[in-house]
């Protein structure tokens, strides 16, 4: 499929249909994978990405990525998909992550304030093959545990137990009604209880420091790192590259907080809004707007945080407004049903997503080179937990990527048959030997991509920033 087609989701529901595919796709063909010899090189996929970003953050990009081939893998969506795109496929679609590693997990918090655990990246979602989500799933558990030193056979154990949990958890979905499926939710509390078996009170010590840290993080917590007053009036602080007031970054500065181009783009936002949103979001003032570096694969997108504060400014809210360009998945599934790609990110999330942040919404803005761009919008810091996976022993690693299994489950089985995928997947374990077969082969050739940034980087075809 190509771009002139458009992704889209399919209707209806049945066994029959994901028994049908393994005719198409034999389970036990996902297993294995080798590059193609017409491979394009990554360092050109990512030198092709980098020409639509701000071109004095894209060497911060490569340096993040250098650090490790986990780092790598996590900027290297685009190199996946082009790979996935060659693999044997189901034909049925559900509304994908499109950049499913584990590091894309995490804790946020829900509207009625308990912590959720789930997919909390949509930046390049799609409707798509559900299986390319489970293989970058997968392969990120294979490359983690690499990363932590652990032995080969205990990271295929750990990678076949984290898809064994998504065909389990599709399988359960797949025997409940319609509304049992869309409120079901993992609160981030019961993670530990539900999924780790084998972790000890160090390891429950670990996830329970991660949760109390993500309830901490809210806008007060946001303005206290990232403001300073001057002169008696709150702004954000100046630490470029990484957070650059819009004051530092205008080549026509205006003299004042309420300039018109940050009330077009702050009455633009508003508008979207439903009503009572809307009202909530009018009790606020606008302070300060500043550009801010985040992620490793989104490096080098548009990304600003915006500064509000209400109640005689003791009351802060800190959004953050991030570009949202075409979805890596497009070149393989057909183009987005959606014109703005802020849209698209948002109703993703949306169908995918057991909560959304009370403040979600996209629009399109002029920035500061003149040209429009699709952004979303949602708080800053919002109790966002992200694990520290470097820090995991391998009970814990085991315990935070079945959670993940079963997230990414329960996110394919809102929108696409679930029916068709338990029907595939089965109840033996050949799917899941396949992909764990499939990663480890897949981290092989993920290691040579980063090897190949390296060796970009030390002949000069490239620049990177390190440390940064």
């Amino acid at each position: 499929m190509g771009t002139e087609s458009v992704a889209q989701l399919q209707s209806g529901e049945g066994a029959e249909r994901g028994r049908a595919a393994r005719q198409v796709a034999q389970r036990s063909s996902h297993a294995e994978w080798q590059a193609a010899a017409d491979r394009r090189d990554p360092v050109d996929v990512l030198a092709a990405q980098a020409a639509t970003r701000v071109p004095d953050l894209v060497p911060i990009r490569y340096g993040r990525m250098l650090v490790s081939p986990f780092a790598f893998f996590r900027g290297a969506a685009a190199v996946m998909a082009a790979d996935l795109a060659a693999t044997p496929a189901t034909g049925i679609f559900a509304q994908v992550c499109g950049d499913a590693h584990i590091a894309n997990f995490g804790g946020f918090a829900a509207p009625d304030r308990r912590l959720v655990f789930g997919p909390n990246d949509f930046d390049e979602t799609l409707p798509g093959p559900w299986e390319w989500d489970v293989k970058r799933m997968a392969a990120s558990v294979e490359i983690a545990g690499r990363d932590i030193g652990l032995a080969r056979r205990r990271r295929a154990r750990i990678v076949s137990e984290t898809v064994r949990q998504y065909r389990e958890a599709m399988r359960s979905f797949a025997a409940h009604s319609h509304l049992d499926v869309w409120y079901e939710r993992l609160n981030a509390s019961e993670l530990v209880d539900r999924f780790g078996g084998e972790v000890g009170a160090n390891g429950r010590i670990l996830f329970e420091r991660t949760l109390a840290k993500a309830r901490r993080k809210t806008s007060v917590r946001a303005v206290k790192k990232l403001t300073e007053r001057v002169d008696g009036a709150l702004c954000f602080r100046s630490v470029p590259p990484l957070l650059s007031p819009l004051r530092e970054l205008r080549r026509d500065p205006a003299t004042g907080p309420e300039t018109d181009y940050i009330r077009t783009l702050v009455d633009q936002y508003a508008a979207g809004l439903d009503n009572d949103r809307r009202y909530l979001f009018g009790t606020y003032k606008f302070v300060d707007m500043a550009r801010k570096v985040v992620g490793v694969g989104s490096v080098g997108t548009r990304a600003w945080v915006l500064l509000f504060v209400g109640r005689g400014g003791r009351d802060p809210l800190v959004l953050q407004a991030k570009e949202a360009q075409a979805s890596v998945l497009e070149p393989y599934v057909g183009r987005s049903g959606y014109s703005n790609h802020g849209q698209r990110v948002v109703e993703g999330q949306r169908l995918s997503s057991a909560m959304s942040d009370v403040f979600l919404n996209w629009q399109r803005s002029v920035g500061l080179d003149g040209l429009e761009h699709d952004f979303y919008v949602r708080q800053l810091w919002d109790w966002k937990a992200s694990a520290d996976l470097s820090r995991m022993d391998e009970p814990g690693l085991l315990a935070y990527c079945r959670a993940c299994g079963w997230s990414l489950a329960r996110s394919h089985a809102r929108s696409g048959d679930r029916l068709a995928i338990a029907a595939y997947l089965g109840r033996g374990s050949q799917f899941d030997d396949a992909v764990t077969r499939f990663s480890a082969a897949y981290a092989d050739r993920n290691e040579l991509d980063h090897q190949r940034l390296v060796e970009a980087v030390a002949a000069g075809e490239i620049e990177a920033r390190h440390g940064v």
